[in-house]
C-alpha cells in the first residue's frame, strides 16, 4: 500500500528527511514516534504531497506519488489519502454534517462542489461516518459549539466521507485529555480493522503507540533508527529515540537505500556523531456503501 524508498527533503540548510525507507502493508496500523523536529509531520506532508520531497520515490495508493504534477493526479492521490490533522482543520461556522460532507468534495464535479449540491449518497454516507465516531446526534449543530475531542473526530468523520485507502493523521490526539484521545485512537483503529484503511499516525506517546499501533517505526533528525512490533520496542531503542542515546544503547541504524556504498548506516562514529547532535529528551479498503 505504501512504499518509501530514500526519500529526501531540506528547507535550505535544514536536512529534515535523509533517507528515508518505509513499507505500510494495507489495512495496517502504523505508529511513528519521535521527538520534535525529527521529521514526522514533513514525512506525512510529503506523502499528501501538500510539500515536495526532493530526492527519493513514494508509491502510495497505487499512485507516484512524488511523480504526481498535473492536478488531476494530485486531485486523485488526495482523494484516495485522507489527512486528520492536530488542529482539527474544521470551519467553525458550518454545521458538523456539512463539515463532513467537505470529504466529498474530491469525488464530485466541479460545479457541484461550488454550489454544494450533494447527492443523497453523500449525505447517507457522511451521516454513517458521523455514526462511526458516535456524532450522528451532532449532524445539524454548529461545529464552534463542540469540544475540542468532539471537534477531531469530526475530522476523523470527515476523512472516512473520503473512503480513501490511506489516512495520514499528524499528532491527531495532542491537544486532547488521555481520555478523548484513546477514543479518537480507537475510532481510527476501528476503521483501519473494519474498513480496510491503511493508517500511519504520527505520536508522541509511547504508551499510545504500544497500545493501538501494530508496528512501530521510530524517527530521528530524519532518519528511520528502529522498526519494531510493539512487544519487541525495548526502553533502550526508545531512550536513543528520546535522549539521543544510540551509540550508548548499541542500536543500529537502518541505512537508506541511495547510501553510498561506502558509508554504513551502522558505523559507530556514524551512530556516536547523531547521538551527540540529538534534540534533548522529552516527557514522555474496501468499502461497503452505495
Amino acid at each position: 500500500m505504501i512504499a518509501l524508498r530514500g526519500v529526501t527533503k531540506r528547507f535550505g540548510d535544514n536536512a529534515v528527511l535523509r533517507g528515508v525507507d518505509l513499507d505500510v502493508r494495507p489495512g495496517e496500523f502504523l505508529v511513528v514516534l519521535g521527538p520534535s523536529g525529527a521529521g514526522k509531520s514533513t514525512l506525512l506532508r510529503c506523502m499528501n504531497r501538500l510539500v515536495q520531497a526532493d530526492g527519493g520515490t513514494m508509491t502510495i495508493a497505487g499512485l507516484d506519488a512524488r511523480g504526481a504534477e498535473r492536478a488531476t493526479e494530485l486531485r486523485e492521490l488526495r482523494r484516495r489519502v485522507a489527512m486528520v490533522f492536530q488542529h482539527h482543520q474544521v470551519v467553525p461556522r458550518l454545521s458538523v454534517l456539512k463539515n463532513v460532507l467537505s470529504g466529498r468534495l474530491g469525488a464530485m464535479a466541479v460545479w457541484r462542489s461550488v454550489l454544494q449540491l450533494f447527492r443523497a449518497s453523500d449525505i447517507a454516507l457522511a451521516m454513517a461516518c458521523l455514526d462511526r465516531v458516535g456524532l450522528a446526534h451532532k449532524a445539524a449543530s454548529r461545529t464552534d459549539a463542540l469540544s475540542g475531542g468532539q471537534m477531531q473526530r469530526v475530522g476523523i468523520a470527515r476523512a472516512l466521507a473520503q473512503q480513501p485507502q490511506v489516512i495520514l493523521a499528524d499528532e491527531p490526539v495532542a491537544s486532547l485529555d488521555p481520555h478523548t484521545a484513546r477514543q479518537a485512537l480507537g475510532y481510527l483503529k476501528q476503521a483501519c480493522r473494519e474498513l480496510g484503511i491503511t493508517v500511519v499516525c504520527n505520536l508522541h506517546q509511547v504508551d499510545y503507540a504500544r497500545e493501538f499501533g501494530d508496528r512501530i517505526v521510530g524517527l530521528s533528525q530524519g532518519r528511520v533508527l528502529f522498526d519494531r512490533l510493539p512487544r519487541e520496542l525495548s526502553e533502550a531503542e526508545l531512550d536513543a529515540l528520546y535522549a539521543g542515546s544510540a551509540a550508548q544503547a548499541g542500536l543500529q541504524l537502518i541505512a537508506p537505500v541511495n547510501a553510498p556504498a561506502n558509508e554504513s548506516a551502522n558505523d559507530p562514529e556514524r551512530i556516536a556523531s547523531m547521538a551527540a547532535s540529538a534534540p534533548p529528551a522529552t516527557t514522555a479498503p474496501t468499502w461497503r456503501t452505495a
